[in-house]
């Protein structure tokens, strides 16, 4: 973990990074933003912990909690929600038994998140797993993605 926190830190310096690229590449090395990460680069850059936390908290794309090995990204914008969404989102938890209130599994093996909108509302309701688009999903084909990959 020391020499990735090393490496961030002297792409910092050489490209004259800004915390966002900074928290970008923690997110991209670890999954997500290791709170001791931030206290290391905090006292390293004499930047309050505080400015990474409200950065990584108003943009979406940080996470703060450890994800699983596959991210299920289901849409909930109008047309998706219109079109059954939740219901989709139901099935889906039921089925990795993730319990309310929790996004990923305990096995960590799937996290499964919520977005307003992911501006495919044509081919709605939209599931996004690992980072592959589904669109027009049903109940069916979405059980029938996930058992491919557990």
């Amino acid at each position: 973990m020391q020499d990735i926190r090393e490496k961030i830190l002297k792409a910092y310096h050489e490209n004259e990074g800004n915390v966002i690229s900074l928290l970008q590449d923690i997110e991209e090395s670890f999954g997500y933003l290791p709170q001791d990460a931030i206290d290391w680069f905090s006292e390293q850059l004499d930047i309050p912990p505080s400015r990474f936390y409200g950065i990584a908290t108003f943009y979406a794309q940080f996470h703060l909690k450890p994800r699983g090995e596959n991210i299920i990204t289901a849409c909930c914008g109008t047309a998706c929600h219109v079109k059954g969404s939740e219901r989709l989102i139901n099935s889906l938890m039921r089925e990795l038994h993730i319990p309310s209130g929790e996004d990923t599994s305990e096995d960590k093996k799937f996290t499964v998140e919520k977005v307003n909108c992911v501006g495919a509302c044509s081919i709605a309701p939209v599931v996004i797993i690992n980072k592959e688009v589904h669109g027009k999903m049903t109940a069916d084909r979405l059980m029938k993605e996930i058992r491919k990959i557990k």
